[in-house]
């Protein structure tokens, strides 16, 4: 599994957290993409699907750029990520 990290996803907007992996060559935009779809379709619906979401580091608050994989970022195992629209 060194291919992938398990991270802390919450998802404010739907009053929801996950436990999730994520592979380490996306970008992090194709992953925003991915979350995005997997819990649209885990919660019949309930969150809507968005080109607008942003993935935010859940201890600082800083913003993850799309276009960078997220391998070059300082997400690793047991980050805290916060999935916002």
């Amino acid at each position: 599994m060194n291919n992938k990290v398990i991270v802390k996803l919450i998802v404010p907007e739907i009053d929801k957290i996950y436990d999730v992996y994520l592979p380490i060559n996306k970008k992090i935009g194709n992953i925003i993409n991915l979350l995005n779809q997997t819990i649209s379709e885990l919660t019949s619906n309930e969150l809507e699907l968005s080109n607008c979401n942003s993935l935010y580091n859940g201890k600082t608050g800083e913003k993850y750029i799309s276009d960078i994989l997220l391998y070059h970022t300082n997400i690793r195992n047991g980050t805290t990520l916060i999935l916002l629209s």
